[in-house]
């Protein structure tokens, strides 16, 4: 083999030990070359056994420990094929499930290179399907759907329900849906690769992409120019996908800062930019131990809020959307009452092909049993059960530039009042970072939470 062909050869190495990254970047692989590789691979294994002795956090152990078996069952050379659907997300039109899915890609990797990908728009599958499968409320009555399809297959807050679901699709579409895994991955992620990267440009485009322009950019590129223009073909709009992965590729390759690089992998799996589904049933108890599998918690048996938007027909307004949540729970009542404030602030100035009023369906998870008292600034809702949960399903408007508070006021069931409070509070995929308050009134007095919703919030106020 000549020296030409080994590195071609060996820049199809794959370091899978930062698959987030991988994934991140659009589902384009990492390539390197296999000294690199081997380096990085010790280094991992390194960390990982240090790790056990170090006075770090028993969660951040946790995730070393995850990483690891991840980087060493992906990069496996035992001549075995692996299949990964990997679902692109677009958080400016958020979803229960992260963002509007509107690309997928399928990864083959055997013997810790990758032996092909494919990256597809999602209407060119949705296309492929015939069968008709009734859409889940509100999707027929507030948007006119009436068919549902893979792009809108995330409806459900639960990530192990949705990588189903997109399997099921992916199936009535004609294809094979026997994956080894379901990855899904929001577009901010896409946005925090380039804080690492710097500043890329891709071959055949002006355009300079940063963490701060890269979402919007991109729309602009694969969106506005087809808008009312029939005669363009939209068959391969979003083809700059591909062609902006090897710039990406090559910018990570020159890193070699590991902690930095581990930091980025960390914050994107905690903030649920980026959630596994494994067949393999050893890998996913790996992911769920450290909650990365996207799983809305089933088995709390104590105080819990959930907060799930849907974009509905607001275009890509969400980009725009702040939130803050606020709430507050009074236990010395007869029923243990809670108070929950959302405001939602739309910070566009004016509206254009990709931003409108927003219109969210909002569903709030409670505790089971609990009932609605009151609610101001949302629509009539409707109260089901799920997860083991109850929540309230309404619709919520926010007109350009301007700001509602959603208020709902409800009952917990009476069991509450009768044991030290603890509370969960889940965080939606894509929802981005959200100011939250908590105050609760107990026998004892009275306590205050403040922070921000980056990842899944427990806390407790445990009688003395």
């Amino acid at each position: 083999m000549n020296p030409i062909d080994k590195s071609k050869r060996n820049k199809k190495r794959i370091i899978i030990a930062i698959v987030v990254i991988l994934m991140a970047a659009s589902a384009v692989y990492f390539l390197s070359k296999a000294d690199k590789k081997d380096i990085l691979m010790s280094s991992i294994s390194a960390i990982e056994k240090v790790s056990r002795l170090l006075p770090i956090e028993k969660d951040t152990k946790a995730e070393i420990t995850a990483i690891d078996k991840l980087s060493q069952e992906l990069l496996k050379k035992d001549d075995v094929e692996r299949r990964y659907l990997i679902l692109l997300q677009n958080n400016m039109e958020l979803r229960p499930g992260g963002g509007f899915l509107g690309q997928y890609a399928i990864l083959k990797v055997k013997n810790g290179e990758v032996a092909s990908t494919q990256i597809e728009d999602a209407n060119l599958l949705d296309q492929r399907i015939t069968a008709k499968v009734t859409p889940p409320y509100p999707f027929k009555q507030k948007m006119q759907i009436k068919k549902w399809k893979f792009r809108d297959s995330n409806f459900s807050p639960d990530f192990p329900i949705n990588a189903e679901k997109a399997k099921y699709f992916y199936r009535l579409s004609g294809g094979n849906d026997n994956f080894d895994g379901v990855i899904a991955v929001n577009s901010d992620a896409f946005s925090n690769v380039l804080k690492l990267t710097g500043p890329i440009t891709v071959p055949g485009y002006s355009t300079e992409f940063t963490s701060e322009n890269a979402v919007l950019k991109l729309e602009e590129i694969v969106e506005k120019a087809y808008i009312n223009n029939a005669a363009l073909d939209s068959t391969n709009r979003k083809s700059i996908m591909k062609s902006m992965g090897p710039v990406i590729i090559e910018k990570l390759a020159h890193i070699n800062n590991i902690p930095k690089i581990s930091e980025f992998v960390l914050e994107e799996l905690r903030n649920k930019n980026v959630m596994f589904n494994f067949r393999d049933e050893q890998l996913q108890a790996e992911v769920e131990k450290v909650h990365w599998d996207g799983e809305v918690e089933q088995e709390w048996g104590d105080d819990y809020l959930m907060v799930i938007d849907a974009n509905m027909g607001a275009l890509k307004s969400d980009y725009y959307m702040d939130r803050e949540i606020s709430y507050n729970l009074d236990l010395t009542l007869e029923k243990p009452t809670a108070e929950l404030r959302i405001l939602y602030k739309h910070n566009a100035t004016y509206g254009d092909w990709r931003t409108s009023d927003y219109h969210s369906y909002l569903r709030v998870y409670t505790p089971k049993g609990s009932t609605l008292l009151e609610r101001k600034m949302i629509s009539s809702p409707l109260t089901q059960e799920e997860f083991g949960k109850t929540y309230f399903g309404a619709m919520v408007d926010v007109l350009i530039g301007g700001q509602t508070e959603a208020y709902l006021k409800y009952e917990l069931p009476v069991e509450f009042k009768n044991k030290d409070y603890r509370l969960l509070v889940q965080k939606q995929s894509g929802v981005g970072d959200v100011p939250i308050k908590v105050h609760m009134k107990n026998s004892e007095g009275e306590f205050n939470y403040e922070g921000i919703l980056k990842k899944d919030l427990h806390l407790e106020f445990g009688k003395e």
